[in-house]
């Protein structure tokens, strides 16, 4: 008796957490999508970057709106108001690499980001290995990566950038191993936090492969 109800209750947590990784890899999509219609916009349409405070405020406004609303129907509004946002602030951004004739760029970047979302995606899915030891690792890297930032303000260092976007890619492909393990282990139950999260990790790897392609593509 005692053995079936361990089972009932192990099969309940498993579908469970199929359940939310399914709603959260759907909404991801969706979330993805919509941000890049909103970059897409705002590339055309040429629209002006927020400026750095205002960027900040959206940003942190919105994450933090969206993770209040976690548990609620408005927080799917506030995960798109968020992805949607990000997604206008990079507008400007493509429209620098394009004016410069480095379409390819952005799409070397594009397939870069969909490769290690994917590989790092199929390799715990595959493996059910519990990444949870990353926790500590991953937050050393954002101190890291916080104070190669501050320093850069005033150093003005290419090779520092470089390195500081290389280091990002690392970070949030961590943060991807880390979350989708974190999924389909039981530890995050909630698909609208844990889309968020994995939506930031692909945001930052698409940007710092941007930088670094920049960087290289020089003359």
């Amino acid at each position: 008796m005692d053995r079936t109800i361990v089972s009932s209750r192990g099969h309940s947590s498993l579908l469970s957490s199929h359940k939310v990784l399914r709603n959260t890899y759907f909404l991801l999509g969706l979330t993805l999508a919509f941000s890049a219609i909103t970059a897409t916009a705002s590339t055309l349409l040429a629209l002006p970057a927020p400026g750095f405070i205002l960027t900040l405020v959206g940003m942190y406004g919105l994450v933090f709106l969206t993770y209040r609303l976690a548990d609620k129907p408005l927080g799917i509004l506030a995960a798109f108001a968020f992805t949607g946002f990000l997604g206008y602030i990079l507008g400007p951004l493509l429209n620098s690499f394009l004016s410069a004739g480095m379409g390819d760029a952005i799409a070397l970047a594009l397939g870069g980001t969909a490769v290690v979302f994917f590989c790092c995606s199929a390799y715990v899915l595959t493996t059910r290995r519990d990444m949870s030891f990353l926790s500590g690792m991953l937050m050393a890297g954002i101190v890291i990566v916080l104070v190669g930032m501050v320093a850069n303000l005033f150093l003005h260092l290419p090779a520092l950038q470089l390195a500081i976007s290389a280091l990002f890619i690392l970070i949030s492909s961590g943060a991807i191993l880390f979350e989708t393990s974190n999924i389909i282990h039981g530890g995050e139950t909630n698909y609208i936090r844990a889309t968020v999260s994995l939506y930031v990790s692909l945001y930052n790897i698409f940007v710092s492969l941007l930088s670094i392609l920049g960087f290289t593509s020089r003359d």
